[in-house]
C-alpha cells in the first residue's frame, strides 16, 4: 500500500512538471523551380532550388514555467535544403539560444539574428528570401578587414547576449552585444553591438535601429528606419538604411538602400505584393530592383507561390538576384559582371 502511494505521488509530481513545460518540433519546407538569366556572365541558371518564399528550416523550441511569472526556454533552429537534403550536414546556425523571461522582459544567450536585421525584416514583403528579397544587408565591402567568410552581413551573430523590454502598449526595445572572443588575434573582429526601438499598435508599425560590427581593421556602422501601415485593403511598407565602412586607415565607404512596397489580400486565400528597392552604392554605382509576387494559401500551413524580379545594374554595379540552390549569389556578384538580371521562381511551401 505504501509503495502504491509513493508511486502515485511520483506520477502526480511528474504530471505537474510536464504540464508546466513543453517542447515543440517545428519547421518549414519550401522547394521550387527557379530561373535567373545572366547569372554567370551571359549564361542563365535554372533548376530546383529551396527557400523561394520562406527559408526552409527545422527546429526545436521549449519553455518551462518556473512560477511567479518567470519562464526558461530554448530555441534551436537550422536550415533545410530541400533540393539536396542537406548534403553538407545539418546545424543550428539559424538560431541556438537559451532564454529567461518574466515581467522584466527577456534575456537570450547564444547565436541569433541581430536587432538591426530584425528591424528591417519587418518591412521586407519577401521576408529576406528568394529573388524578391531586399538585399540591403549584404556584405558591401571588404574595407576595414571584412572578409567574405563569417557573419559580415550582420544578419546573425555568435556569442551574443540580448535583452528585450516587455511590450508597453505597443512600444518595444532590444539591445544586443556579441563578444569577439579573440576570433582574430590582436583585433576585435566579430564584436557586434546594436539595438532597436519600435512601435507596433493596430495598423501602424515604426522601427529604428543602429548597430556596429568590428572587422579586423575597421568598423561597419549601420542604421535604419522602417514603417508600415495597413489600410485593410492594402498594406504599405517603407525602409531607409545606411551602411558605412570605416577602416582604421584609408577612406570610408558608404552605402544607402531604400525600399517601398505594397501588398494586398486576394479573395481571402491569397496575397499579391510588389516591392521596389534602390541600392545607392559607393561612388556612382547603383541598382534598381523590382519584385512582384503572389502567394496562394491552400490551407493554414500550405501555400503555392510565384515571384518575378528584375534587377537593373548601373554605373559599375554588379549585384545579383538570389535564387538559393540555383544561383546562390546574394548581393554582389562574385565574377564582377554588371549585367541586368531577370528571374522567376515558383514553388510550394509547407509549414509544420
Amino acid at each position: 500500500m505504501k509503495k502504491s502511494l509513493i508511486a502515485l505521488a511520483v506520477l502526480a509530481a511528474s504530471g505537474a512538471a510536464m504540464a508546466q513545460s513543453s517542447v515543440t518540433l517545428f519547421g518549414i519546407v519550401d522547394t521550387g523551380v527557379s530561373y535567373v538569366d545572366n547569372a554567370d556572365g551571359k549564361d542563365a541558371k535554372y533548376g530546383v532550388g529551396t527557400s523561394g518564399n520562406a527559408t526552409s528550416r527545422l527546429g526545436l523550441r521549449g519553455t518551462e514555467d518556473l512560477g511567479g511569472g518567470l519562464k526558461a526556454g530554448f530555441w534551436l533552429e537550422g536550415e533545410i535544403f530541400g533540393d539536396t537534403g542537406n548534403a553538407s550536414g545539418f546545424d543550428f546556425k539559424r538560431e541556438s539560444t537559451v532564454r529567461l523571461s518574466g515581467n522584466f522582459g527577456e534575456v537570450r544567450l547564444g547565436r541569433e539574428t541581430t536587432p538591426t536585421f530584425r528591424a528591417g525584416l519587418k518591412y521586407d514583403l519577401f521576408g529576406a528570401t528568394g529573388i524578391g528579397q531586399n538585399m540591403g544587408y549584404s556584405r558591401w565591402s571588404t574595407v576595414g578587414g571584412f572578409a567574405a567568410s563569417g557573419d559580415t552581413n550582420t544578419i546573425r551573430a555568435n556569442n551574443m547576449v540580448s535583452y528585450s523590454l516587455p511590450n508597453f502598449s505597443g512600444f518595444t526595445a532590444n539591445v544586443s552585444y556579441a563578444f569577439d572572443e579573440k576570433a582574430v588575434a590582436g583585433t576585435k573582429s566579430g564584436r557586434y553591438a546594436g539595438g532597436n526601438v519600435g512601435y507596433d499598435n493596430g495598423p501602424l508599425s515604426v522601427t529604428a535601429a543602429y548597430g556596429n560590427l568590428k572587422g579586423s581593421a575597421g568598423d561597419r556602422d549601420e542604421m535604419s528606419i522602417g514603417a508600415s501601415y495597413n489600410f485593410g485593403v492594402a498594406k504599405v511598407t517603407g525602409l531607409a538604411q545606411q551602411i558605412k565602412y570605416k577602416p582604421d586607415a584609408g577612406s570610408s565607404a558608404k552605402f544607402r538602400n531604400y525600399l517601398l512596397g505594397v501588398s494586398a489580400p486576394v479573395g481571402g486565400v491569397g496575397e499579391v505584393k510588389a516591392q521596389y528597392a534602390y541600392y545607392d552604392q559607393q561612388g556612382p554605382a547603383k541598382a534598381h530592383q523590382l519584385s512582384l509576387g503572389y502567394v496562394h494559401n491552400l490551407s493554414k500551413r500550405t501555400a503555392l507561390y510565384g515571384t518575378v524580379a528584375y534587377l537593373k545594374n548601373q554605373d559599375g554595379s554588379s549585384m545579383a538576384l538570389a535564387a538559393k540552390g540555383v544561383s546562390d549569389t546574394v548581393g554582389m556578384k562574385a565574377n564582377g559582371t554588371g549585367m541586368n538580371q531577370a528571374g522567376v521562381q515558383v514553388g510550394i511551401r509547407h509549414a509544420f
